[in-house]
């Protein structure tokens, strides 16, 4: 019997994805019905769906689970789910569809999914406008009463992407017909949650941790991966390899750096790295329980946690994202709660007294002596062709990142937050 933690949701791992002549028999039929044009986000959701990743989930999400979601962490039959996943059409594709009937769900000339209509509910701009405060809203500057609207519609992409979503949700199960560029693209590193659970297994794993990156791998990183390997059977450093925001570094630029990491700072029996489809959201607290809710189906216990985590601007307080955890609702029915729990940790930094990586809860020196780490500080130097601060990055993992800055013909410009550049410690 396995140790491993069950899949969220109590229903073991949910998996939408059709193989061999079902799926060619679903393909076939796909060609006759009408066509919805997806977006990136609605792809990766697609793609999560019919892998497990989003266990329990088998499509997207009607009226009565998307409010239950937004307002109260918990879809219609009392399931912890922290956010929405829905799919949103024009008026006019949803005029010419009937509850009942099936559509085909294609994005880059690709059908992804056939989806059979249980319902369809409008959205309003006041509607759009409750979710992005409910779920993108923190305790940072930049979300004050004041604030959070004028900054939010310019810099907050998860806000963008709502606010722009179309006029109606259609709700419904799935069948998934194709996981895309991903297995051969990211070739050993895309791995679904039946892969991870095998290999976990296969290396008799029970209790183990997750390190979210959608950066560059730095210093911090490796410090906060290997707090875990320390107390934890072993590690999982799961990047995000859909979609990032302009001026993010690509996945297939963050997996070659993590390769030479592992490769040179980690001994290999206690860490696994790999790759996952979704695109960020920027939803900072709501996003780490997201992150932690589908890690559960991968076979993980623990995730780190660390300051501001998925965060974008100032729209979050440091460890909000640690703390939201300590505020959802846990007295749900057998498998329905979250059992993955966070590993909190404080800021991490470079002392050059203590000679070493540390944090504010083992080091006692003061900011002077520390190199403060963080992703957005690294692209900012490195697209602005600046030198790297010693001790910030590992120099085998500056020379890849170095190579690729000096292919771009166009500079994005990396907005400096407290967060990132230290100075709220």
């Amino acid at each position: 019997m396995s140790k491993l933690v069950a899949p969220h949701g109590g229903k073991g791992l949910v998996c939408c994805l059709l193989h061999g002549n079902e799926r060619t028999a679903e393909q076939e039929k796909a060609k006759g019905l009408k066509k919805i044009q997806i977006s990136a986000r609605a792809k990766g959701d697609l793609i999560m769906m019919g892998i497990g990743g989003f266990s329990p989930l088998n499509g997207f999400m009607g009226k009565a689970d998307w409010k239950g979601v937004v307002e109260n962490f918990t879809m219609a039959d009392g399931t912890f789910w922290p956010l929405p996943i829905t799919l949103d059409v024009s008026k006019a594709d949803a005029d010419a569809i009937k509850v009942g009937d099936e559509v085909a769900l294609e994005a880059d000339g690709e059908i992804y999914a056939t989806m059979k209509i249980s319902e369809k509910f409008e959205m309003t701009d006041a509607d759009k406008k409750w979710e992005c405060e409910k779920v993108f809203k923190g305790e940072g500057e930049e979300s004050a009463d004041d604030k959070f609207w004028d900054i939010a519609l310019k810099d907050h992409p998860g806000v963008q992407m709502v606010m722009k979503q179309k006029e109606v949700n259609l709700a419904g199960p799935v069948k998934v017909l194709s996981e895309g560029e991903y297995p051969a693209k990211y070739k050993g590193v895309y791995l679904t949650p039946a892969e991870t659970r095998a290999m976990f297994e296969e290396r008799k794993w029970s209790d183990v941790a997750a390190l979210q990156l959608r950066n560059p791998m730095h210093r911090s990183h490796e410090f906060l991966a290997k707090i875990a390997i320390e107390v934890c059977d072993g590690v999982l450093i799961h990047s995000l390899i859909g979609n990032l925001k302009a001026g993010d570094i690509p996945a297939e630029v963050r997996v070659k750096a993590i390769d030479c990491l592992v490769e040179n700072y980690f001994v290999k029996d206690n860490v696994i790295q790999a790759g996952y489809p979704l695109d960020m959201r920027y939803a900072g607290p709501r996003e780490a329980l997201l992150h932690a809710t589908f890690r559960q189906n991968y076979g993980i216990t623990k995730m780190i946690i660390g300051r501001d985590h998925a965060g974008v601007g100032d729209f979050y307080g440091l460890f909000e994202a640690q703390e939201i955890f300590d505020r959802i609702p846990t007295n749900l029915a057998e498998g329905k709660a979250l059992k993955c729990m966070p590993l909190k940790i404080d800021w991490t930094f470079y002392c050059t007294k203590c000679d070493g990586m540390a944090s504010l809860r083992t080091c006692p020196h003061t900011k002077d002596d520390r190199v403060i780490l963080s992703g957005t500080k690294l692209r900012k130097a490195l697209s602005e062709g600046k030198e790297v601060v010693d001790h910030f990055g590992r120099e085998e993992v500056l020379v890849i990142l170095r190579a690729y800055y000096a292919t771009l013909t166009e500079k994005v410009e990396v907005k400096m937050q407290g967060a990132a550049s230290g100075s709220a410690m």
